[in-house]
This record gives C-alpha cells, structure tokens and sequence, in this order.
C-alpha cells in the first residue's frame, strides 16, 4: 500500500472537519445555549450526540459499506434506495444546504458592512454568484479537494476558530441566566436542535468525498480505507466538538450583550464584535466564509457524482454548473425562508436516516440485510412521515391520538421504539442464505 503519511491523515480529517462545517454548525449551537440557559451542559451535550456523534457514525457506517450512500441504501429496493437518496442529496444540496451557505456567508460576513435593506439584496445577488462561481471552481477538481481544503484553507479556518474560542472563554460577555421554559428536556432539545445542522445526513454523502480522496492517493485496500476513513471521521469530530462548545457558551452568556437580535449570525456578530471591537467583525467574516465555502465545495461535489451515477448521459461538469446556479437563485430567497422550509424535510429524513446508519453499522453480522432493512426502515418511515406533516402543520387532528400513545412521543423520538421493534422482528425473521446470495 503507498505510504499514507501522518501528515497525510492529518489533511484528511482536516478536510472532512472542513467539509461539516458549515452555516448550521455556526449558527445553531448559540441558540441552543441561549434558550438552554442554567442546563447549558445537557443542551449541550444533546446538541453533540446530533451534530457530532451521529455524524461520526455515518461516516464509520460509509467505511464498512466501502462508499457513499448508494453503497449503504443497497439493501433495499432499487425504488427505496432511488427514492431516499434523492431527498437527501436534494435536501443537503440545492434546495436546503448548499444555499444556506451562501445566505449565511452574506448575513454574517457582508451584510453587516451595509446600510440599506436594498443594498443589501443587490449585495446578497452579486455575492452568490461570486461565491458560487468560487466554489464551482473548487467542485470541479474533486481529487485536489484534499490539497486545497486540508492542507491550505482548513488550517487557515483552525487559527482564526480557536482565536475566536478563545476569546469567549477567556472574556465571556455576561452570566448565565436561569434557563427559560423549554418544550422538551434540555438534553431533548440539544438533540433535536442538533437536526438543524444537517451534518447526519451529510455524512454518508461525504463519506464518499473521503474514501476517494483516499482512493486518489493510491490506497485500494479497503481494510487500509476503511481505518483511514475512521481516522478522518474522529479527527473532525473532536474539531467539530471544540467549536461547538464555545459557540454554545457564547450564547448562554450574550443576554447582556446582545438583549435582542434578528437572528444567529446576528447574535454571533454582537458578541464578537464586543469582545474583539471593530477586528471582531472582519474574524467573523474570514470565519463564515471559509467554513461556508468548503462545505458548499464538499455538497456540490456530493451531489453532482451522486445525480452523475444516477444519469451517467449528464456529465459531472454539468451537475455543478447547474447545481450551483439552482442554489445561488434558491440563496436569494433569503436565510429565514430557507430554515423555515426545511424543518419539515429535516424531521422527516433525520429519523430515516439514524436507522439506516444503525443497520449499515450492524450489517456485517445480518445474514439477510435486505429483510432487516426493510423492516426497520418501513417501521421508521411511517413514523417519519407522520413528524414531517405534523411540523409543517399538515396532520388531521383525527390521527393525533394514536401518535401519542408511542413511547417518547412527548420527546419527539416516537419512532424509536417501533424502529427497534422492527429491526428485531426483521432480524429474527432472516434467512438463511448461501454465501452466494449474501449482498453485503
């Protein structure tokens, strides 16, 4: 195998660090610690099992499947797995996340240097086409990503991170408040809130940008990826888990400094700016855009190999060109407008999602997976589905009942106990097959 060297790994994890965070992973955890107030370390922790550890397991569950999410949905029927990779990869990519990265790369970086309401959309205009014709460039060299984003920007983003991290740790900018009254338990809220950073989903998306740039430094032994892949996967998770911290902190100390504010990026502006003065505002800006710009290079570069393999006539080059000109329309509409929409979509999917990553990390000892995923995941789905009408305000009132009477459904976890009831029916319902038949 060609010497993978420590350096080497370092870049990689630098590079899947780089490729999560994004707009969510900046601008929720401050929320989470605003509103969780006195119980900023369950929120908190409910936040990371979300944002961190689910996409840690993702991408082990992308490892030990050898690819990306076509490799992990295989056992399930064509249909089911057509079906939900495209409403993840157009959820991750041009209708949710690759847009947000835009807007919120605008709002905390740009925007905050204008003055008028109309200023500001002809700015949000020009911007996205300047940011998105950047991160096409980046998309189209997929195997240099690990070069430019792990050895070059990542570290760049790093230094000024832990600046900045400092700086609220250091010189916090009030106390922390008795906590308000939340609608679930702190840790609960965490988890939930954790959703909104999509990092999850993406995770199995990204696994695939991870394995080939391994795979582009010439190792194709997949026991040597698979370990590779891992180490990347933990590297940026203890990246992510010291900005988050930090991020939450400043939001369970800024009810002194910033009394009101219209939104995350608003909130994190204010208490930069308060400790670092005029410098705090232009940290905040290299900061947001670096992070917004590899995680739009990574979901541009996700998407367009997924919808190449998907429609082979339709080349790679194509997918990011017209990606990134979808999204930078779809940016426009503005940041709110964007999370708003996608809650439903994201409280839909993420339930779906943690069970297919729990059945990919269990598949190695199913001697059926095709009857154990289609138990767990039909179970999951119908639950699922019923979450996503119910936060878009769609369910009749004549089904409510019945939903209430699941287990956790007070936490928003109902689908738990049917999923791992399910997944044991499924399991021991499995065949036994000859090695022949076994699609691992």
């Amino acid at each position: 195998m060609p010497a993978f060297k420590r350096s080497d790994v370092l870049a990689l994890g630098f590079m899947t660090f780089a490729l999560f965070l994004g707009a969510g992973n900046l601008i929720v955890p401050p929320e989470v610690g605003r509103q969780a107030g006195s119980d900023f370390w369950p929120a908190t922790l409910g936040f990371l099992a979300t944002g961190v550890g689910l996409p840690l397991l993702g991408v082990l569950a992308a490892a030990i499947c050898g690819g990306g999410l076509r490799e992990v949905t295989r056992p399930l029927p064509a249909w089911a797995a057509i079906s939900f990779g495209v409403a993840i990869y157009l959820s991750i990519g041009p209708l949710f996340a690759i847009p947000r990265t835009a807007t919120v790369a605008f709002e905390m970086g740009a925007s905050p240097w204008l003055d008028s309401q109309q200023t500001s959309q002809t700015a949000l205009a020009l911007y996205s086409v300047i940011f998105f014709v950047l991160s096409t460039f980046l998309a189209l060299s997929p195997g240099k990503l690990m070069d430019r984003i792990g050895r070059y920007i990542t570290p760049v983003l790093i230094l000024v991170l832990a600046a900045m991290a400092l700086g609220i740790l250091l010189k916090p900018q009030g106390g922390i408040v008795d906590s308000s009254q939340l609608p679930q338990s702190a840790f609960v809220f965490g988890f939930m809130q954790g959703y909104q950073t999509m990092d999850a989903l993406a995770s199995m998306v990204f696994g695939i940008v991870i394995i080939q740039a391994i795979r582009d430094r010439g190792v194709t032994d997949r026991r040597s990826i698979t370990r590779l892949a891992i180490a990347a996967g933990v590297i940026a998770a203890l990246c992510l888990s010291l900005v988050y911290v930090p991020m939450s902190w400043l939001g369970a100390t800024s009810h002194t400094v910033a009394s009101q504010y219209d939104s995350g990026g608003h909130l994190i502006a204010l208490y930069i700016t308060a400790i670092f003065g005029p410098a705090g505002q232009i940290i905040l800006a290299v900061i947001i855009t670096l992070a917004c710009l590899t995680t739009a290079v990574g979901l541009l570069t996700s998407c367009s190999e997924y919808f190449n393999q998907l429609l082979p006539k339709v080349s790679y080059r194509s997918f990011v060109i017209a990606l990134a000109l979808f999204s930078a329309v779809i940016a426009n509409q503005g940041l709110t407008q964007i999370i708003q929409l996608s809650i439903p979509v994201l409280v839909a999917l993420y339930p779906l999602t943690m069970t297919l990553i729990a059945l990919s990390l269990m598949r190695p000892w199913m001697r059926d997976p095709q009857r154990v995923f289609a138990f767990g995941m039909s179970a999951t789905a119908l639950i699922a589905l019923y979450d996503g009408l119910n936060a878009a305000s769609l369910v009749p009132a004549g089904i409510t009942g019945w939903y209430q009477q699941l287990p956790l459904a007070a936490s928003g976890m109902a689908w738990l106990a049917p999923a791992l009831v399910a997944i044991s029916a499924g399991w021991l319902m499995q065949r036994q097959l000859v090695p022949a038949d076994v699609q691992n």
